[in-house]
């Protein structure tokens, strides 16, 4: 019986990978918009994208980030400033992008840009942190894909939104996990409206991976200063063996945990924009497939005491 399953789940997986194996043609032709390209995920997609022969439109925040794309990419590549929280910004970006698509519309859209601090206890912050993150990850996502949507909806293409397994299962406080709900819950609604206009909608949910991210000298400087500005009655609440295990757990399970290979993640974005069947959602990472999404689908008390048992503990209870 084992044997029969076990056959029945191998000849799946080999179904689906000669269904995902074609690619789009005309690549030449295909323009591809991706935001947050200064570093990460969305920089080395966009020269790995480049090199499969797309037009890229790289948005990138800093002068920077566009000058060393530039510089190792083909000439094919094309670079601008964006700032997601800005309307403006967002407007100027998708009127260059409408004069260089002309009538074939824009290929795909990769909401990559992204950021994961300041975080914390939900008590730790202020409503000014919730709204400066939710302003790049969620208010971010949407306006760039409205202000390209009628250029795919003319392409018939496709839109990438990066989530995270955060927007499966919060873990952590802060806005960060809210912000990523927010993602999921947005490119599941666009993906049941575009369907009848044959947009395709995809979602990346990575794992723990090296980035910005995970960094432990980034996370810590955080956790230090929230932890300063935060009212005297709130430290207390913790104790300051809180803050010291809180920083040992950044420096030593974080950075352990965190997979090195990006191009995991940068694999499954270039098979969503390329592929002629993408996969609705990807999971890149082994953290992700074997225990944060496994996670998420247990019955909420069974979630809560596997987290709530590895927790620090804190001074008053």
């Amino acid at each position: 019986m084992y044997l029969y399953l076990v056959g029945l789940l191998l000849l799946y997986y080999v179904y689906r990978w000669f269904r995902e194996l074609p690619r789009v043609p005309d690549k030449g032709n295909k323009y591809v918009y991706i935001t947050g390209c200064d570093s990460g995920f969305g920089n080395l997609l966009a020269r790995h994208l480049d090199s499969k022969g797309f037009r890229v439109i790289a948005s990138c925040f800093s002068e920077k980030g566009e000058e060393d794309l530039r510089k190792s990419c083909s000439p094919n590549l094309t670079t601008t400033h964006l700032d997601v929280r800005s309307q403006d910004s967002v407007a100027k970006v998708a009127a260059v992008i409408k004069d260089k698509v002309g009538e074939r519309g824009l290929w795909a859209v990769v909401n990559n840009a992204g950021v994961s601090l300041p975080s914390g206890p939900c008590d730790w912050l202020t409503i000014d942190d919730y709204k400066s993150m939710l302003d790049v990850n969620l208010n971010g996502v949407i306006a760039v894909t409205l202000s390209v949507l009628p250029l795919i909806k003319k392409a018939r293409g496709r839109v990438v939104n990066v989530a995270s397994v955060f927007g499966r299962i919060s873990v952590t406080g802060g806005p960060y996990p809210i912000s990523k709900y927010g993602v999921e819950a947005f490119n599941d609604s666009l993906r049941l409206n575009m369907a009848p206009f044959g947009v395709k909608v995809l979602c990346i949910e990575p794992g723990f991976f090296k980035t910005n991210v995970t960094d432990s000298a980034i996370l810590t400087k955080n956790v230090k200063h929230l932890w300063e500005k935060m009212p005297q009655e709130v430290r207390d609440d913790y104790g300051t063996e809180f803050l010291e295990k809180s920083l040992a757990v950044l420096k030593e399970k974080v950075e352990k945990i965190s997979d090195g290979d990006l191009m995991k993640v940068v694999g499954c974005m270039e098979h969503a924009v390329s592929a002629v069947r993408p996969r609705l959602r990807y999971s890149p990472g082994w953290d992700a497939k074997l225990f944060w999404l496994p996670l998420s689908y247990m019955p909420t008390c069974v979630s809560d005491y596997i987290m709530t048992s590895q927790a620090i503990p804190i001074a008053k209870k």
